[in-house]
């Protein structure tokens, strides 16, 4: 039950705290106007964020426009406001206070309340929308939400908490009360409905198997904010489904794609040379962020009889060769992930090191569990069955790579089928654990996260992120122990404790990690001076939450309508501009 109190309530000795003092870091020389033309590798299978089929790559720019009460600015990484005006803690750190921007409104026009935030633990606690993770997250997190009026509310932790991560967990974004009216047979009826948002752009037009339209709210009621002002400067952004990647490129080089990402080494070396980049239509970035690092590894499946092995585990890190991958197919570009949680700072256990290539070691390994037999095709055998294995994956670009690791496990005996989907359906795929191994990453918040993925609550079941159906009982009790952990230093201790356990299980291999990112973009699209930011990358961004979660950084760019007509006329010309390749170390960690 949601706990409504009276505002006499409110602790007489509360603390309202605010930040209006960290820099800008929107350009001031911002224009409004234009469409951006962006594009996506499938249709999402839904309009929710929540529930089944919802966890897509489309997820994020449904999120980045359902803001929170506070979040994080950039490259300071303090609080800022965003619905809220002000907050305050308790004296247990278990409890934040929070005042609603009487200006806030959703996209209906209606006003946010507080009872807009206590609706959405009823809602998240709801068993109509069939998301097991939210269901026990915010059962087992969260204690209760008090309404004070309807501009004032809490949430309570159901344990006390560091105060520069409570809001991780109690700033939760509002959910429209007025627009889920009934919650029966939630997944179909509210499957393809445009939920009221509180950020800047709302969804307008949606064609199916197509592609999806924002539009500008163009009196959003934050836009004059000291952070969110110059911001948001597009009218349009029009995600258009273009299903292989390749011909993704050419809606690019034709300018029917304004931004696209070139961190892989075949489109920063390869592909983006010739004629609009020598002539200067299209500009090139390369952006270093200081930031953590994603998850990117091979994800075993344990639910498979061969994978529940520890030993074929291991003898899979050992064959498994991605410095062949990194040098070969990478130009070098990338360097070999180490650890579950890189780039955490003193929550990252250096000291563990990722298994190289060892073609000795993997053979003991597999010899071990019983491997030993080798069939005519130099595949391995046992009991009659070979050691044979797929490896699911979402983006055709990733293929090379992993042409290459099928070769190289060739050479240990183990076959490795190549399973492409697009990235909704391999995605999906995984969440319902129907894959052997899952090429692909999970990008986290400012702290390492684990219940998710390696608790066994979340294990043996769909809809969940446990894609190793990790199912450890002394696993669980130092995630447990992880997140009711109040001090920084504790909870450090215990997920070094962690990673190290994640590490000698072996069922989440790492693979390698990017300390920047390159993109290529028209010369109309234009960004601040300083491009881009610590944590969130470069400035491309429509929305918040597309570079990091809980950081309010999406919308720095714009379109300058008149370089865009000045370029489209040098085109038919045969006029050049200096073409403008640049390298940003302003947030470089390192030589």
């Amino acid at each position: 039950m949601i706990n409504t109190v009276h505002a006499a309530t409110l602790p007489d000795n509360i603390e309202w705290l605010t930040n209006d003092e960290a820099p800008v870091f929107a350009s001031p020389d911002a224009k409004k106007g234009g469409t951006l033309h962006s594009m996506m590798l499938s249709f999402p299978l839904t309009m929710r964020y929540v529930g089944p089929d919802s966890n897509g790559g489309f997820r994020s720019p449904i999120l980045g426009n359902n803001f929170y009460p506070v979040a994080v600015h950039p490259n300071t990484l303090k609080m800022i406001p965003v619905i809220a005006t002000h907050w305050a803690y308790s004296d247990d750190n278990k409890t934040m206070y929070f005042r609603i921007n009487p200006k806030a409104r959703w996209s209906d026009g209606k006003p946010v309340t507080a009872q807009d935030f206590a609706f959405s633990l009823e809602f998240y606690r709801s068993k109509d929308i069939i998301a097991p993770w939210y269901n026990t997250f915010y059962n087992d997190e969260i204690d209760r939400v008090d309404v004070y009026d309807d501009l004032t509310y809490s949430v309570t932790s159901t344990k006390s908490r560091p105060r520069d991560e409570l809001h991780s967990y109690v700033g939760f974004i509002p959910t429209p009360r007025h627009f889920y009216q009934d919650m029966s047979d939630f997944v179909r009826k509210y499957n393809w409905k445009v939920a009221p948002t509180t950020g800047p752009y709302k969804i307008t037009e949606v064609k199916k198997g197509k592609h999806i339209v924002f539009s500008r709210k163009k009196d959003w009621w934050a836009k004059d904010l000291k952070y969110f002002k110059n911001r948001f400067n597009v009218d349009k952004v029009k995600y258009t489904v273009i299903r292989d990647i390749n011909l993704a490129w050419e809606y690019f080089k034709k300018g029917k794609v304004d931004v696209f990402a070139a961190t892989l080494p075949l489109y920063w070396h390869e592909k983006a040379t010739g004629p609009i980049f020598d002539k200067g239509y299209v500009n090139k970035l390369w952006f270093y962020t200081d930031a953590p690092q994603g998850s990117t590894g091979l994800w075993l499946n344990m639910d498979n009889p061969i994978l529940a092995d520890r030993n074929v585990r291991l003898g899979i890190a050992h064959a498994m060769n991605i410095d062949k991958v990194i040098d070969q197919v990478l130009r070098g570009d990338y360097q070999r992930k180490q650890n579950f949680s890189s780039g955490f700072g003193v929550y990252t256990d250096k000291d563990i090191r990722a298994r190289a290539y060892d073609l000795d070691k993997a053979n003991q390994y597999f010899d071990a569990a019983g491997w030993n037999e080798w069939g005519k095709d130099g595949i391995r055998v046992k009991d009659g069955k070979r050691l044979s294995l797929a490896i699911t994956y979402g983006s055709d670009t990733h293929t090379p790579r992993l042409v290459v690791l099928k070769e190289e496990f060739k050479k240990a005996g183990v076959e490795i089928n190549l399973r492409l989907l697009d990235s909704a359906a391999s995605f999906k795929s995984v969440l319902e654990k129907k894959h052997d191994i899952w090429w692909g990453a999970l990008i986290g918040g400012r702290w390492p996260q684990y219940w998710g993925q390696f608790h066994s609550v979340n294990a043996h079941k769909p809809q969940t992120n446990n894609f190793t159906n990790t199912d450890d009982k002394e696993l669980d009790k130092l995630i447990e122990a992880y997140r009711s952990a109040v001090s920084t230093n504790k909870r450090a201790s215990l997920a070094r404790e962690i990673q190290g356990i994640i590490f000698e299980q072996g069922a989440w291999i790492p693979t390698y990690e990017v300390p920047y990112e390159r993109i290529v973009y028209w010369r109309w699209v234009s960004l601040p001076d300083t491009p881009g930011t610590r944590v969130g990358g470069p400035g491309v961004f429509p929305f918040d939450y597309d570079g990091a979660f809980d950081v309010s950084d999406g919308g720095l760019y714009w379109i300058d309508k008149d370089i865009k007509e000045e370029t489209r006329k040098a085109m038919k010309a045969g006029k050049s501009f200096s073409p403008v390749m640049h390298i940003d170390t302003t947030f470089k960690v390192g030589d």
